[in-house]
């Protein structure tokens, strides 16, 4: 693995490009506000499935500020969310600036707006309207076995794992919770992925090594820079292209171009190093650039929140026709107006890798009468009304494994549990029904 090439871009070969996508570890702040808006929203839906959630966080240097609206039935220990999540994230200690037993806790939530509120229920729970107007989109390529970006899928690889090896505390000890990835990918002229380009990784650590009599404040930093690099390089990357599947295993050569902490040390981070706010990685959340963003932010938001539940019927669609044959890769916009149930627009766009003898125009009315996507329909049909949103909140809401897991709640002698059934927007149950109307069977 080299680095710092002076013309890494030209070391392609003739008409293939590049393309990079970016993660953030769970304990990047942002990422802090986004798990602990997700947390109190499940603690609400756990309580009352029919909470109208609203939740905003920022996390600075031993602080948390959580604000927004909220209409439920539901009383929740708010203080405990925050200190349970912060905990969980390994925001421990008191030289991290952040301790999730010693930071403040300032609740700003108040009663959500009886106008907004007036737009979204109705009488008949089917007649609900969208919780505000806006586009959203979804999207899936055949580039990886989750229907995901490359490039985004191998930077959420890099962070899980670096925080698995941080939370086993066997080798690289010195990790802290805050970290970045980006992944570079080379593809053909025909669009497909060939090679594994470049790879940065930016993690927060220990003061490891320290200046001391022989050893000065930059050679001290230097020998930690050294040691960072090596375990990434020879601990981290395998691990990660171990579990890959051997085509993408193949795309890992000695060319790669490995940047580890670029600026050399990163011992201040979290929360004390830069203030975090829920909903500022959008991209980082869905596909890496790869696929549209209609701008709307997902943690903190109940079902109701097109951005959100509409954002994720989306992947669903989206992923299940590229399972299906119908493309290579779809992008799927779908648009709202505040307190209207029917979608004002549905658009599938197959850029070119259609399968089927139809334009995108005919594929996307096929796929409207397919699919309810009322906010309602959609809440019934991916089962949105239940605690699954704290486990969406770190390494992207889409891309996920399905799974069912059994999840407490509540606090003190209140305590109950409950098992729900997580990203079922991922879910390739609608793939026979697409074959049949689209005549692959």
């Amino acid at each position: 693995m080299e680095n710092n090439r002076p013309t890494e871009t030209e070391q392609i070969r003739q008409g293939h490009y590049l393309f990079t996508s970016e993660s953030v570890s769970e304990g990047h702040p942002d990422k802090v506000a986004d798990q602990i808006s997700d947390a109190i929203l499940d603690e609400f839906i756990a309580q009352d499935p029919q909470s109208k959630v609203a939740c905003e966080t920022l996390v600075t240097t031993g602080q948390v500020v959580v604000a927004g609206e909220v209409k439920s039935n539901a009383s929740i220990d708010l203080t405990g969310v925050c200190r349970r999540i912060i905990e969980e994230i390994g925001y421990n200690r008191s030289e991290l600036k952040f301790d999730a037993q010693a930071c403040g806790v300032l609740s700003a939530l108040h009663e959500q707006s009886g106008d907004i509120n007036r737009g979204v229920e109705r009488a008949n729970a089917a007649d609900q309207g969208a919780g505000d107007q806006g586009m959203m989109f979804g999207f899936a390529c055949d580039e990886t076995a989750n229907l995901m970006p490359l490039a985004l899928d191998l930077s959420h690889a890099l962070l899980r794992e670096l925080a698995a090896i941080r939370k086993e505390g066997s080798t690289m000890t010195y990790l802290r919770p805050d970290a970045k990835s980006q992944v570079t990918v080379e593809y053909s002229a025909e669009g497909r992925p060939v090679r594994i380009h470049t790879i940065v990784i930016s993690t927060q650590h220990d003061e490891f090594i320290q200046p001391a009599p022989g050893i000065s404040a930059e050679e001290a930093d230097k020998l930690m820079l050294q040691q960072i690099r090596h375990d990434v390089a020879t601990i981290l990357i395998p691990r990660v292209v171990a579990q890959l599947p051997a085509d993408i295993q193949a795309m890992f050569d000695d060319s790669l171009i490995l940047h580890v902490n670029p600026t050399g040390k990163f011992v201040i981070g979290g929360p004390h190093g830069d203030t975090g706010l829920t909903g500022r990685k959008i991209v980082v959340d869905t596909y890496g650039g790869r696929g549209a963003h209609g701008g709307g932010a997902f943690s903190g938001k109940d079902p109701s929140k097109v951005d959100r539940s509409a954002a994720y019927a989306a992947r669903h669609i989206a992923k299940n026709l590229v399972a299906a044959g119908v493309a290579r890769e779809a992008l799927v916009q779908v648009a709202y107006a505040i307190g209207v149930a029917q979608p004002v627009s549905l658009y599938v766009n197959t850029r070119g890798t259609a399968r089927v003898a139809m334009t995108d125009g005919e594929i996307s009315a096929r796929v409207a009468r397919m699919f309810d996507m009322t906010p309602y329909g959609i809440e019934q049909r991916l089962k949105l009304r239940n605690p699954i949103y704290r486990e969406t909140a770190a390494y992207g809401h889409m891309g996920q494994q399905p799974c069912a897991v059994t999840k407490t709640f509540g606090s003190g002698n209140n305590r109950f549990s409950r098992t729900v059934e997580l990203f079922t927007w991922e879910r390739l149950d609608r793939v026979d029904d697409i074959r049949k109307e689209f005549g692959l069977n």
